[in-house]
């Protein structure tokens, strides 16, 4: 049996998936990431994400597109974050008999800082490329929950 790579044994895998459904609304979040671990203090990766979002006779979204995520973990229960998340938007709005559609790339840089236990982080972070005027993050601060394996 061929042993396991040095480069293997740095890699975890993890990411999220979300599940909201309620009267006419229907929210569905997957989200699979890697990072790299350089030491106990430093990591790199990447993420996948896919969300559809639709509010019957209302609105419709898909969203898809991947981010770069640095971690740095100054002690082992705080971990900080440094995120770029480059999405595709594509929504469209039904009003009355009329239908609009509108589509766009949205770039996110975010900032987070979460305690750790084990394998899973609980923070929040920060959108520094915030703008209300894009539909697509209602709010610059944002909880998250990261788990990786």
């Amino acid at each position: 049996m061929k042993p396991k790579s040095s480069f293997w044994s740095h890699v975890q895998f993890g990411g999220g998936f979300g599940l909201s459904l309620g009267n006419d609304f229907t929210n569905i979040t997957i989200a699979p990431s890697a990072i790299y671990n350089f030491n106990q203090k430093f990591a790199a990766g990447v993420a996948l994400q896919y969300s559809y979002i639709d509010q019957e006779n209302f609105f419709s979204s898909n969203v898809f597109g991947g981010s770069l995520i640095g971690l740095y973990n100054p002690l082992p229960e705080i971990q900080l974050s440094l995120e770029l998340e480059e999405v595709n938007v594509n929504n469209t709005y039904v009003q009355l008999t009329e239908q609009f559609n509108e589509n766009f790339w949205y770039t996110g840089l975010f900032v987070g800082a979460g305690y750790r236990t084990d394998n899973v982080t609980l923070g929040f972070r920060y959108n520094l490329l915030f703008d209300r005027n894009i539909d697509l993050y209602g709010e610059a601060f944002m909880p998250f929950v990261r788990v990786f394996f």
